[in-house]
């Protein structure tokens, strides 16, 4: 049986594991690990399966850029991807892909915060039901201020 070759041996895993093993040596959550690979994966993906090691600052510009303007996504999602990606750069492959300025940010949703005036919490309450008086007074005052 000379024609049988044994399986190849792999000096180092696969990039995937090298990034839970690093996740996993900080002792971050299940979770976050989960997270990140999922990103990782995303960025291979999106440009074509190409290794991350073959790859650089504009290809993660790109990436978040595509993820703001085509994917709609949060900002905080978009954070999570570039957490992700800076990871993978400067944890596991140690490369430094220096500064990343050229990308389309997603926009933070603004909240205007919802205030009730003195007579708006009182009808709120009257609405609630219950005989008269069954309100603590407290709740009027905590809820004007």
């Amino acid at each position: 049986m000379s024609g049988v070759r044994p399986f190849p041996t792999r000096s180092q895993p696969k990039l995937l594991e090298q990034v839970r093993d690093a996740i996993r040596a900080r002792h971050y959550s299940l979770r976050t690990e989960e997270a990140d690979v999922r990103w990782i994966k995303r960025f291979i993906l999106f440009h074509d399966k190409r290794h991350p090691r073959d790859m650089g600052l504009q290809e993660v510009q790109q990436f978040l850029t595509h993820l703001a303007v085509a994917g709609h996504v949060a900002a905080s999602t978009q954070s999570q991807a570039l957490s992700a990606l800076l990871f993978l750069y400067q944890q596991v492959l140690k490369q430094d892909i220096g500064w990343i300025e050229e990308v389309v940010r997603a926009k933070q949703p603004q909240r205007m915060p919802v205030v009730l005036t003195s007579d708006e919490v009182a009808a709120v309450l009257r609405q609630l039901g219950g005989r008269r008086g069954s309100w603590p007074r407290c709740s009027m005052e905590q809820a004007c201020g």
